[in-house]
């Protein structure tokens, strides 16, 4: 498969992950009466994951997070050469799904950025308060199970063709934990977006979401490769 036909894919799926994930929290969390609250948010930003692992999981491998790209290379299943160009498309794809959600928000009358527009934040900015110390720990820790979910399950020994569905339910599963912790980034991608669009305190605290899902992500990668990987 060309680098240009995975490129496209990582962005459309990463626009998908953003457009889905976050827009499930902006539009519908807390819609009166019908909200879809954190169980939701949690299952919305599994299904684009799970749809998009079937849909273009055979073209790019489905990254949609540069924390997974330095994972998988750190865990010996990702060439470093296509590293940046990866990491590019999922960033520009993150921005153009929250872009598109701000178009549709902004059709409401009164619609305002300050709410956070599912930006990731600690201290104020964190749902429930949750120290700078705090999001990190869980940061790191959360995007570390979640790849080692993808490394495991991907690997050649597990049963075919069920990799989406444990990676997809292993997203859920971190967003019903983390929310209230960190609004759930494991995706600098994801975190990305929505903070352009809400710039100031957004812009300020995202290297956070850099910083530790890329952590977690190349330790499951070491970590799964020195004690799981088929030597032979």
């Amino acid at each position: 498969m060309s680098l240009s036909k995975k490129l496209g894919a990582e962005f459309l799926g990463t626009l998908w992950l953003v457009l889905g994930g976050c827009g499930s929290a902006v539009l519908a969390a807390a819609f009166p009466n019908l909200g879809i609250g954190f169980v939701g948010v949690a299952l919305a930003f599994g299904l684009t994951v799970l749809t998009m692992a079937f849909a273009i999981g055979h073209i790019s491998g489905c990254h949609l997070n540069p924390a997974v790209s330095f994972g998988l290379w750190a865990g010996g299943r990702f060439d470093g050469k296509e590293l940046a160009p990866y990491i590019i498309a999922q960033v520009l794809g993150g921005i153009a799904g929250a872009g598109i959600l701000y178009v549709i928000a902004g059709g409401q009358a009164g619609f305002s950025t300050a709410g956070g527009f599912a930006s990731n934040g600690f201290a104020e900015h964190s749902p429930g308060g949750y120290s700078l110390m705090a999001v990190m720990v869980c940061e790191i820790v959360m995007t570390f199970m979640f790849l080692m979910v993808i490394l495991g399950s991907t690997d050649k020994r597990a049963p075919a063709g069920f990799a989406p569905i444990a990676i997809g339910l292993m997203l859920t599963l971190i967003h019903l934990i983390s929310i209230p912790v960190s609004n759930t980034s494991v995706n600098p991608a994801r975190s990305t977006g929505p903070a352009i669009f809400v710039g100031d305190w957004a812009i300020s605290q995202l290297w956070v979401f850099w910083l530790a899902p890329i952590i977690g992500g190349i330790l499951a990668g070491f970590v799964h490769k020195a004690m799981f990987s088929d030597h032979k």
